[in-house]
């Protein structure tokens, strides 16, 4: 038995931690303060319209095969994932609309009827500069674990990478290679999730396209909450002590080692190694003591934020695809507007509809939306958000009916509204899910590391720290926490 571990939260990091474990032989207790699992993949249920809170795009599902395969069961025979055809319904400001189909010759074709056969070919020669672009990246800057900078220091890799433009601009990398507008918009776009202007983003972020586009974009049946339920329902059969509704109000420290875990109902867990799911500066500030914490994540930079809108709808939308992103006009300035901390002036905006890949996410003709929009963090200029939020609900659903999708404002049934202001009340720093930016100091090595460095047997895992935001990303911050909570153990036998 390799030794005792409590995990602290049910996302899908601390999920993926406590079922890579559990595969080790660990002894793992993992405690959700929710009565359900997910975090911020988890679900709203009301009225029989059934909402996920969280990410609405799944990418990359072998990390998620992966998981059930270190069991000796298969993924398929518990999560039905469906690959969207179109992924995306791409609108621009000038009436064009753009669908991202669900194969490159598809998409090659999609671009060529919208965008001319030289674009189209242009399209291919950049689909396979994005595939490069992604194995050169993946084995030594994402799936890996850093001790220090000089981990990166491997010349080829180095080289490789500047041959690619791994350290241009993602805006200029693309437009590189692509000359219609609407393509570089819609490849470029995805520099948001990493918290910054595809203006500034090094090329590197440009593997997050690539991931979204040309990979595929999966849906699972019954919403990506599935997601999480079918990997907590994993770890209980590979023998997790799972334990819903247990907040966690501390880990105990002694002689700068993590010694236990305290729950808010008294009971003390004792362990040889903590990993803290939690957003990793929530985590520091509310679990650790306070010299714990070092000094780089006092002085993180945050991604923007954004508004969520929950519609329930007692009719279909019209003309809406399954994910539909809508293109600012002035799509640099919306950029400036948001890392500056302040409102957008001319917002992009993304819409989902999970009840086109499952309609049984809503009452019997019914629809679910799903709608996005960036949002500057609370860092920025400030918001009443508690005033703002009804407001963001009514700009919703005029942006959907002036998209031609419908009275949506006459067709809501149900309503939720989750604000920056809602994100910090649910323990995410600086109010954003998107955790901490990318910029080049707070990446790789940079990045916040999975282990304390301050006190030793505590692990994290989650956006916050490597390697990053996304459902891929915190999938394989599981992976990699799990390597180091075994690394910590060692020889040691189960704590008394």
């Amino acid at each position: 038995m390799p030794g005792r571990v409590v995990v602290v939260g049910a996302g899908l990091g601390g999920l993926a931690t406590a079922v890579r474990l559990a595969a080790s032989g660990a002894d793992v207790t993992l405690l959700e303060r929710d009565d359900r699992p997910g975090g911020r993949a988890g679900r709203i249920s009301r009225d029989g319209f059934e909402f996920d809170t969280g990410p609405s795009v799944l990418t990359m599902p072998h990390l998620v095969s992966e998981l059930f395969a270190l069991h000796g069961e298969r993924m398929e025979d518990h999560l039905h994932l469906r690959r969207l055809d179109p992924a995306y319904r791409a609108v621009f400001h000038d009436g064009s609309a753009l669908r991202v189909r669900g194969t490159l010759d598809a998409l090659e074709q999609e671009v060529r009827e919208v965008c001319g056969d030289a674009e189209a070919g242009r399209l291919r020669r950049f689909a396979a500069h994005l595939e490069a672009l992604y194995q050169a990246e993946y084995g030594d800057f994402i799936d890996a674990n850093f001790d220090s900078p000089l981990d990166l220091a491997k010349p080829r890799r180095i080289l490789e990478l500047v041959r690619l433009g791994g350290f241009r601009r993602v805006h200029p990398l693309v437009s590189s290679f692509l000359s219609d507008w609407r393509l570089v918009r819609l490849f470029t776009f995805q520099a948001m999730y990493a918290g910054m202007s595809p203006f500034e983003a090094l090329g590197v972020y440009a593997i997050i396209a690539y991931m979204d586009v040309i990979a595929g974009v999966y849906f699972p049946v019954g919403g990506i909450h599935r997601v999480s339920e079918e990997l907590a329902a994993l770890a209980v059969r590979a023998g997790v002590d799972l334990r819903l509704g247990a907040p966690v109000e501390a880990v105990e420290t002694a002689a700068g080692r993590a010694t236990a875990v305290r729950t808010a109902s008294g009971e003390r867990l004792g362990c040889d190694v903590v990993v803290l799911n939690p957003d990793l500066p929530v985590a520091y500030r509310d679990l650790l003591p306070p010299e714990a914490t070092p000094r780089r994540v006092t002085r993180l930079r945050y991604s923007p934020s954004c508004v969520v809108v929950h519609l329930g709808l007692d009719r279909p939308l019209t003309g809406a695809e399954h994910h539909n992103i809508h293109f600012a006009q002035g799509y640099e300035a919306s950029f400036d507007d948001l890392l500056a901390g302040r409102l957008q002036r001319d917002p992009s905006w993304f819409l989902t509809v999970p009840t086109r890949g499952d309609p049984a996410m809503a009452p019997s003709g019914g629809e679910v939306g799903f709608y996005l929009l960036p949002a500057p963090n609370l860092h920025g200029a400030p918001v009443n958000w508690d005033a703002q939020g009804p407001r963001e609900l009514r700009l919703a659903q005029e942006r959907i009916e002036g998209a031609g999708y419908g009275p949506a404002g006459d067709a809501t049934v149900v309503a939720s509204v989750v604000t920056p202001a809602d994100w910090a009340r649910q323990g995410m720093a600086a109010g954003t899910p998107f955790a901490a930016s990318h910029h080049f100091f707070q990446t790789g090595p940079f990045r916040p590391a999975n282990v304390a460095p301050r006190v030793s047997g505590v692990v994290f895992t989650g956006s916050g720290t490597v390697p990053g935001v996304g459902v891929p990303m915190v999938l394989v911050s599981g992976k990699l926490a799990a390597e180091r909570v075994l690394q910590q153990l060692g020889p040691r036998s189960v704590a008394s």
